[in-house]
């Protein structure tokens, strides 16, 4: 009886971590301001992007901002080839990865966009230390993915 108890327990906890380590990564909620959706880059460290959610109609977008030399840049945190997996990205060293197929690329040349599976760019502009995205940019780009 024990025995089996402890094989119930140990499937419970497999099963608990591999939903974990398989969903879509959780990130803090982006603001808002007007019809922007806001997020302060005060605190942003050079080449180390920041993951952020925003929620619309029920569903999540998950986007990436990240100070770079031409200055601060957004992405979504999908790309063409992967998306379907849910996945994103995640940073290592000096590289965002694809959770999915593990491509690496390096935030310093982030800004080219080379590669099968590169971070989809999303529009944007700084005001002061925040960073700025249209809800209906997020939106329109965030749409392609909930097909």
């Amino acid at each position: 009886m024990r025995q089996a108890f402890s094989f119930f327990c140990a499937g419970i906890i497999l099963l608990l971590c591999t939903a974990a380590c398989s969903s879509k990564p959780l990130y803090p909620e982006a603001g808002r301001i007007g019809q922007d959706i806001s997020v302060d880059v005060s605190g942003l460290t050079a080449e180390a992007p920041k993951f952020f959610s925003w929620h619309h109609n029920g569903r999540r977008t998950n986007f990436f901002v990240v100070k770079t030399e031409g200055g601060i840049i957004s992405f979504l945190d999908a790309c063409m080839k992967c998306y379907p997996k849910k996945m994103g990205f995640r940073f290592d060293k000096d590289s965002v990865v694809c959770r999915a197929c593990n491509e690496r690329y390096p935030v310093s040349q982030i800004e080219k966009g080379f590669g099968s599976c590169y971070p989809i760019r999303l529009e944007g502009r700084q005001k002061e230390a925040k960073y700025l995205v249209s809800i209906t940019e997020i939106e329109r780009a965030g749409q392609r993915f909930f097909r």
